[in-house]
């Protein structure tokens, strides 16, 4: 069994995909071109927004994002503590401090209550300028967005949404990567939608960032690629990953988010027992949301030693993954350079607990079932 079943999926989109790549290998335009621009272009009318500027990955998407906004030194900028390296890791690249702030335990995204305070807190208590929150929607649920867009524009701060792990999810009729004043996602293979390598992608409505995004993705150029006007980087989406995606997306939205929705469900059905003797916490979607299941992360009682758990189900074929292990503000890159007063107990106490089943639109309802009778079966022993 595969955590995440991309040699299925690589079978089912077969023809599609090979056929795909070949063109693209036919058309000797392997940086930007047709393909690119045609992704984009896509992107931009699944999520709802005006520009789409794909990019080298999703880390790259959201470093970009804090540069155009001009982010730096002396700005603080707030990032869930429960979440990717990368989330934060990109406020100290530009020069800013990240504030990590705690998540919601139900949902595992960023905690409104905590992230007011934490506002509060460098606007009362240091010298340093509130400027972007980075909400993450993590395992494929969108974050709170109504609630944190009133905390945002209360403060008059910027909102950035890391949807690398949110690709398709929703909060009514309005789709993930719509929601911030700009919005990333990553294309990495894993992710709901997925390349063959990597790539990524930013969302905004805004003329003049999306112009600026561009300059600063392709070596800060002006009007052509040798009118450098600004510092940049180097970070374009190639137009092979760029025609993979393409066939991807239509097999995403037409098929793979309802799918991978019923595998959520048969898995919620199949562990409900064994959740309710076990004192074991499903995962939790509030009304009006829908995720994209990048995860199946389930929260352990203390009667159960996770790592026992893991190398148990292991024996049985059934692989798992914990995401994540270690708290953002805990990293040893980040000591002496991060703000996290309270400690962010939620957060703590879920890298203790949290554990991923294998997941995935291709997953089979007999390995689901399987998957749930070997947990109860090692569980309850």
């Amino acid at each position: 069994m595969q955590f995440r079943d991309l040699e299925k999926q690589y079978q089912v989109l077969k023809d599609q995909l090979d056929a795909a790549v070949i063109d693209a290998m036919a058309s000797a335009t392997y940086i930007g071109g047709p393909h690119v621009s045609d992704l984009e272009e896509q992107l931009a009318d699944y999520v709802g927004v005006k520009h789409c500027i794909s990019c080298a990955n999703g880390t790259d998407a959201l470093q970009l994002a804090l540069m155009v906004w001009g982010v730096g030194p002396d700005d603080a900028v707030f990032v869930p503590d429960f979440t990717f390296f990368s989330s934060g890791e990109v406020v100290s690249a530009v020069g800013a401090t990240p504030f990590f702030v705690d998540v919601d335990k139900e949902t595992y995204n960023i905690d409104t209550e905590a992230l007011d305070q934490a506002i509060n807190f460098v606007e009362e208590c240091t010298k340093l300028t509130p400027k972007v929150v980075v909400a993450v929607d993590l395992f494929g649920l969108p974050a709170d967005y109504p609630k944190i867009r009133s905390v945002c524009k209360q403060h008059r701060v910027l909102l950035l949404e890391d949807g690398a792990q949110g690709f398709g999810g929703s909060i009514g009729d309005k789709m993930a990567c719509s929601f911030g004043d700009i919005s990333t996602t990553s294309f990495f293979p894993a992710k709901p939608l997925g390349c063959f390598g990597d790539g990524g992608a930013v969302f905004t409505d805004d003329d003049e960032w999306a112009s600026l995004l561009r300059s600063y993705a392709v070596h800060g150029k002006g009007s052509m690629k040798y009118d450098n006007v600004r510092i940049g980087m180097n970070s374009r989406l190639d137009a092979l990953q760029a025609a993979i995606l393409q066939v991807k997306l239509e097999a995403f939205s037409q098929r793979e988010v309802d799918a991978v929705n019923e595998v959520a469900c048969a898995y919620t059905d199949g562990l409900s027992d064994f959740a309710a003797e076990t004192g074991t916490i499903l995962p939790f979607v509030p009304a009006g949301f829908r995720s994209s299941w990048a995860q199946y992360t389930v929260q352990l009682p203390d009667s159960l030693n996770r790592s026992d758990l893991q190398m148990l189900l292991k024996k049985q074929n059934i692989p798992t993954m914990v995401y994540y292990p270690k708290p953002m503000h805990d990293q040893t890159a980040f000591e002496g350079k991060c703000l996290c007063p309270t400690g962010c107990s939620v957060t703590v106490e879920l890298c203790r607990t949290v554990l991923s089943l294998p997941m995935g639109p291709y997953l089979e309802h007999a390995n689901i079932q399987f998957v749930c009778e070997k947990l109860a079966e090692i569980g309850l022993r």
